[in-house]
Formats: C-alpha cells, sequence, structure tokens
C-alpha cells in the first residue's frame, strides 16, 4: 500500500512534527526532520500493510532523524529551550507548565510520554516503534509520570 505524499502530509504533518520538536526541543530541527521524514517517503519503494503501518514508520523514521540531529555538533552547540518556549502559545498557564516539565524530562521518558498521551499510541505500539520491550515502555512511563508528578507537585506547594 502506498499513499500520497500529500495525503499524508495533511494527515501526520503535526504528528511528525510534535515527535520531532519532543526529541530536538528546536522548531526549525523539528521542521527539518518533517521535510527529511517526508522526503524519504517520497523515495522509499517500500510498500506497507495499512496506514497505521505508514503512520508508525514515519514516527520511527522521524525519531531517527531527530535524534541524528540532536547528536550533531549545531545541537550539541546550540540554543537552550527557553529560548524557544516564548515562540509557543498556551491555552492557559497550567498547559505552559506541564509542557514544560515534559520537555524537562530525560529523553526516554519524554518520547514515550508524548507517544502514549499525545499521539494516542498503546504501549503496545510504542514498543514497536521504539524497538523495545512492552515492559521496559510500561516502566518509562511510570518513571516520567513520576518525575511529572513530583515537579508538578512542588510547583503547587511552592504557591501555597
Amino acid at each position: 500500500m502506498r499513499l500520497p505524499v500529500q495525503e499524508l502530509m495533511n494527515m501526520y504533518k503535526n504528528n511528525v512534527y510534535a515527535v520531532a520538536f519532543n526529541i530536538c526541543k528546536n522548531a526549525s530541527d523539528a521542521e527539518d526532520v518533517v521535510q527529511d521524514t517526508f522526503l524519504q517517503y517520497y523515495m522509499t519503494h517500500k510498500s506497507f500493510d495499512n496506514e497505521q503501518h505508514i503512520r508508525a514508520w514515519l514516527l520511527r523514521v522521524a525519531i531517527n532523524k531527530a535524534k541524528n540531529i540532536q547528536s550533531s555538533f549545531w545541537h550539541r552547540n546550540g540554543m537552550p529551550l527557553d529560548d524557544y518556549i516564548e515562540t509557543f502559545s498556551f491555552e492557559t498557564p497550567e498547559t505552559k507548565e506541564l509542557f514544560e516539565e515534559v520537555m524537562k524530562l530525560p529523553k526516554k521518558y519524554r518520547v514515550v510520554v508524548h507517544l502514549f498521551y499525545y499521539e494516542d499510541y498503546s504501549i503496545k505500539e510504542i514498543a514497536k516503534i521504539l524497538r523495545t520491550t512492552e515492559s521496559n515502555i510500561k516502566v518509562r512511563l511510570s518513571r516520567g509520570r513520576a518525575k511529572l508528578k513530583d515537579a508538578l507537585k512542588e510547583g503547587w506547594e511552592d504557591e501555597q
């Protein structure tokens, strides 16, 4: 099964961007990852089983490309995340606070939390995408939640 690139971009551009931004923590790098991901899809001659298979493949490619950018010289010597957070608009202050805390998580927890909560993937699907075991994903998700809970709890205690 192959779908036209333009159709896939309309359906999954935001998902690919969100995953890429989650790893890169940089809007321009995430945009590059989106472009490279769809270009790779266009150039590949791979046949897919169904639309979900295409979506998982796109996200896997985006994750790999984002990791490559993150390990590059430019990423190691780039600007801090705080400079970019100011360019986003959030519905509520709590949404911004949650976003900031998620972005502070270590990458292995941040990616799993993002795929589970923002992309609505199951634990089994995340395990396939990240090429690890389901139990590993459950542990990462649990630890990520615990870190978020602690971080957000501290914020609420400071305000009282």
